[in-house]
C-alpha cells in the first residue's frame, strides 16, 4: 500500500497554522490546506450512495444528512483544485530561513495550460445529436439540436468540460420551461438546460446494481440574505421536489414538498473517467516541483548578484561599511603584516545547466502523465498529418479524450432521457426515442478534409452503403443530420429541374411565331401566294 494511503487514514491532521519543513532552508507556512491529511490524497471525488431506493418526505432529511459529509469533502477538494487552476499554489506561501530577503515565489501555472488544452480539444467543437438510421426521426432530431442551440449548449459544454478537467465531475440540469417564460423569450424550446457548479450540486445514487439516481440536490447559499439559515437544499427526486434549510436537516420537521411532473431526477452527474478525478491531480507533485525549481533558480541568480561581502583581518566601523556600500570601493591597511587583509564576495553560483536538465525532465514527465502533446516539433518535411499526430504526442491526447467521451455519452443519454420526457409531456406527437438518437463529437471534422471528402465520395458511389451513412461516418460534417437533410433537398430540387428541362426539350411549346412560320412553309409548298 502506498505511503499516501496511510496519511489518508490517520486521524491526526496538521493545522493550517503550523509550519511544515520541506528542506533544510525552506519552509511553507500554509494559508490553506497543503498536507495530504488536510486536502486529501486526490484519489477522485467520492460517489454519494444510499441504501434507500425511494426518497420520500419521511426519509429525505435522513438521507440528506447521511451524504452531506462526503459532499463536503468533495467540495473541499474541488475548491483546492479550482484555486490551484487559478494559480493559487503552495509555492506562494513559501518562507525562507536563510536570506529571507531573497524569496522569489514563482508559480508557473501549468494547471491552466492542461485544463485549457483538453477543454478546447474535447469540447471546442459542437456536440450534436444524429439519428442511428435513415428512418430515425430526422425532423425530431433536428428540433432537439435547434433547442439545444437556443439553450447555448456549446457554451454549456465548455463550462462543463472545464469542471471535468479540473475536478473530474460536473453537473447539468434540464427543467420544463413555463408558458410565461416561452412567451417572454419567444423561443420554441420547451425546456431549459443549464450547467451547475459542482461545488453547489450533487447526485445521490441507489447502492444497487443499476446505480439509479434517486436524488439530485442544488445548494443555494443564503448567507448574504436576511433568512435565518445559511444554505437551502433544493432536492429533486423521481416524484417530488423539496426545499430544506440547513437548520432543518436534523430537526425532524417534514420539508416543503411539490410534485415533480417529469418523473425523473433532472440533475445529471458527468464524470471525466472511472476514478472521477481531473487532469491536474496526477501531476500536482510535478507542478509543485517545477514551481520550487523556478523559484530557487531566481533566488540563485539574485543571491549571486547580491552576494555577501567578506572582510578578513580588516577592522571597519559601521560608518565605513556604509561608505563602502555607497561608493563601491574600500581603502584599508593591514592590521598585521603577518595576517594580510582580504576583501571578497562569498559567491556560490547555481549550475543553470543542471537545473535546466532537471526542468526539462520534470516537464516531459508532466506531459506524458497528463496526456499533453509535446512541443518538440520536427525537422522532417515529408511527415504526413498522421505521422505528426503520433510523433508529437497527439495520439496520447486522443486516448485521454476518447476516455472522457465515453463517460460523457453515458451521462448525456441520462440527460437526454430527461429532455425527451419533458418534450413528450408538452408535445404528444414528438416521436423520437433514446434508442434512435446517437451523440456525435465533431472535434476532428476539419482535419484531413481532403481524405474525408474522398471517403464520402467513395461511400456515396458504393451501392451497398446507404447515402445517409456516408454523411454520418465520413466525419466530414459537424452536424451530419443537417447536412444529410439539406443535401437531399438540394438533390431532389436539382432532379426535379432536370426532369422539367428534359420534358421541355422533348415537347417544345409552340408560340405564335412558330405558327406563322409553319403557314408560310405550307404556302410555299403549294405554289406560293395567290397574287
Amino acid at each position: 500500500m502506498p505511503e499516501n494511503t496511510e496519511v489518508q487514514t490517520t486521524e491526526t491532521e496538521t493545522s493550517s497554522s503550523e509550519t511544515i519543513a520541506t528542506s533544510e532552508n525552506v519552509v511553507i507556512t500554509p494559508k490553506y490546506p497543503t498536507t495530504l491529511s488536510e486536502m486529501g490524497t486526490f484519489l477522485g471525488r467520492e460517489e454519494l450512495r444510499t441504501t434507500s431506493r425511494y426518497i420520500t418526505r419521511e426519509n429525505v432529511c435522513y438521507v440528506l444528512n447521511k451524504v452531506l459529509p462526503a459532499y463536503q469533502r468533495n467540495v473541499n477538494d474541488i475548491k483546492y483544485l479550482y484555486n490551484y487552476y487559478l494559480g493559487v499554489q503552495p509555492i506562494l506561501n513559501r518562507v525562507k530561513l536563510v536570506r529571507p530577503d531573497i524569496n522569489n515565489k514563482v508559480a508557473v501555472n501549468h494547471a491552466e495550460e492542461i485544463v485549457s488544452f483538453f477543454n478546447g480539444y474535447i469540447f471546442g467543437d459542437p456536440i450534436v445529436y444524429a439519428g442511428r438510421s435513415e428512418d430515425d426521426c430526422s425532423e425530431e432530431i433536428q428540433n432537439l439540436n435547434a433547442w439545444n442551440a437556443e439553450n447555448d449548449k456549446e457554451t454549456g459544454d465548455i463550462e462543463l468540460g472545464t469542471w471535468l478537467n479540473i475536478c473530474g465531475i460536473g453537473f447539468e440540469i434540464a427543467l420544463p420551461k413555463s408558458d410565461a417564460e416561452s412567451e417572454e423569450e419567444q423561443t420554441s424550446s420547451p425546456y431549459i438546460r443549464r450547467t451547475l457548479d459542482p461545488r453547489e450540486a450533487f447526485v445521490v445514487y441507489y447502492n444497487g446494481i443499476e446505480k439509479i439516481p434517486v436524488m439530485g440536490v442544488k445548494v443555494i447559499d443564503t448567507s448574504d440574505t436576511d433568512v435565518t439559515y445559511n444554505k437551502l437544499y433544493c432536492v429533486y427526486t423521481e416524484t417530488s421536489y423539496y426545499e430544506i434549510p440547513d437548520t432543518e436537516v436534523l430537526s425532524g420537521k417534514l420539508p416543503y414538498e411539490m410534485a415533480n411532473p417529469i418523473g425523473l431526477v433532472p440533475i445529471v452527474e458527468y464524470q471525466a473517467n472511472l476514478a472521477r478525478r481531473g487532469r491536474l491531480e496526477p501531476v500536482i507533485p510535478i507542478m509543485d516541483a517545477l514551481n520550487i525549481l523556478a523559484s530557487n533558480r531566481m533566488d540563485g541568480i539574485e543571491q549571486f548578484i547580491q552576494s555577501i561581502l567578506l572582510l578578513r583581518n580588516i577592522d571597519l566601523s559601521g560608518e565605513d561599511v556604509e561608505k563602502l556600500s555607497q561608493f563601491g570601493a574600500i581603502k584599508y591597511k593591514d592590521v598585521d603584516p603577518s595576517t594580510p587583509g582580504e576583501v571578497r564576495y562569498i559567491t556560490a553560483e547555481l549550475n543553470q545547466e543542471g537545473a535546466q536538465t532537471l526542468k526539462e525532465d520534470l516537464y516531459e514527465s508532466l506531459l506524458i502523465i497528463s496526456g499533453m502533446p509535446n512541443r518538440n516539433g520536427g525537422s522532417s518535411t515529408s511527415d504526413t498529418g498522421q505521422a505528426v499526430i503520433y510523433r508529437d504526442g497527439y495520439f496520447a491526447a486522443e486516448v485521454k479524450a476518447r476516455e472522457t467521451e465515453k463517460f460523457y455519452y453515458r451521462a448525456e443519454k441520462n440527460l437526454l432521457r430527461v429532455i425527451l420526457r419533458i418534450v413528450r409531456n408538452l408535445k404528444s406527437d414528438f416521436d423520437a426515442h433514446l434508442a434512435n438518437i446517437d451523440i456525435k463529437f465533431t472535434r476532428r471534422n476539419y482535419e484531413n478534409t481532403l481524405v474525408k471528402s474522398q471517403v464520402l465520395t467513395n461511400m456515396l458511389q458504393n451501392e451497398k452503403i446507404a447515402p445517409r451513412l456516408a454523411f454520418v461516418y465520413s466525419g466530414m460534417f459537424s452536424d451530419p443530420e443537417a447536412a444529410w437533410k439539406e443535401s437531399m433537398q438540394y438533390y431532389e430540387e436539382n432532379k426535379k429541374k432536370e426532369t422539367e428541362t428534359a420534358g421541355n426539350a422533348q415537347n417544345p411549346i409552340n408560340t405564335g411565331n412558330d405558327t406563322e412560320n409553319r403557314n408560310s412553309s405550307e404556302q410555299g409548298l403549294s405554289g406560293g401566294s395567290e397574287d
